[in-house]
């Protein structure tokens, strides 16, 4: 059967691309990319049919690689991070469903670590406890939806993830988060970029205090930027780094037994 892989790359660079999606890419005879991502890649990608285009193309890209497939080469269309964490998952299987391809083309997703797992580990154990992840991009979600998921998700005492906080274009969203931010107590923060990506890793640990002093200006946030907003049990450790408890030592004492 014809072949197309939905393969996630990981956070950033390669160091976080899976044994999986490794063996998928080998199999391949042709990858569809942004070019971002193939430029980071591009080392695996060698003798093999490469297509690539910029922002804004994910429909072109994802029709290319189903095209791809069709032609009865083995195909992968890459997607940062997770290919369901706003990745290419949703636009590839819904393209397939609307032209009906299913006894056409085996479809195969590569689950991959997403940058908000991979900024989590760097600075200890912020996520022990149910989370959100919310992208604050306008662009195929209406604000309205969007702040009502951000304000329950801070009600809630969500751990909140926030992905493409903001841009030149598009600051009202984040305006809007801040405000939410606002109506609740301080809370930890995580601020990472370039996750994976060896020199230009940048991750800062502060506090909503500071997000808020510095408004829509912050200079460490953009929309690449990843954001995770602690829950209210979050605190630091002696060392400075970021722990959220699960509750283990509320219920039990050192030895393992219960209080």
């Amino acid at each position: 059967m014809k072949r197309l892989y939905i393969l996630s790359s990981g956070a950033g660079g390669v160091d976080y691309l899976t044994a999986e999606a490794t063996q998928a890419l080998k199999e391949c005879e042709v990858v569809v990319s942004y070019n971002k991502y193939a430029k980071e890649l591009k080392e695996l990608f060698e003798g093999k049919e490469v297509y690539t285009s910029g922002m804004r193309r994910e429909i072109n890209r994802c029709q290319e690689a189903i095209e791809f497939a069709k032609s009865g080469r083995t195909t992968a269309i890459i997607s940062n991070g997770d290919v369901n964490v706003f990745g290419m998952a949703t636009l590839i299987v819904e393209l397939m469903d609307e032209q009906n391809l299913w006894d056409e083309i085996e479809l195969i997703s590569i689950a991959g670590v997403t940058s908000f797992l991979a900024a989590a580990s760097r600075v200890g154990a912020p996520v022990s406890q149910d989370f959100a992840i919310i992208s604050l991009s306008d662009k195929l979600t209406d604000i309205n939806i969007i702040d009502k998921r951000v304000k329950n998700s801070l009600e809630a005492d969500f751990v909140l993830g926030i992905y493409n906080p903001i841009s030149r274009k598009r600051i009202q969203p984040y305006q809007n988060f801040l405000n939410r931010l606002a109506e609740n107590e301080k809370r930890i923060v995580v601020i990472a970029s370039n996750v994976g990506r060896g020199v230009k890793e940048k991750i800062i640990i502060t506090d909503t205090d500071e997000l808020l002093e510095q408004g829509v200006s912050h200079p460490e946030i953009f929309m690449s930027t990843l954001i995770i907003v602690c829950n209210s049990n979050t605190k630091l450790t002696k060392n400075g780094l970021v722990l959220t408890p699960r509750g283990y030592l509320n219920k039990y004492d050192l030895n393992g037994e219960l209080k």
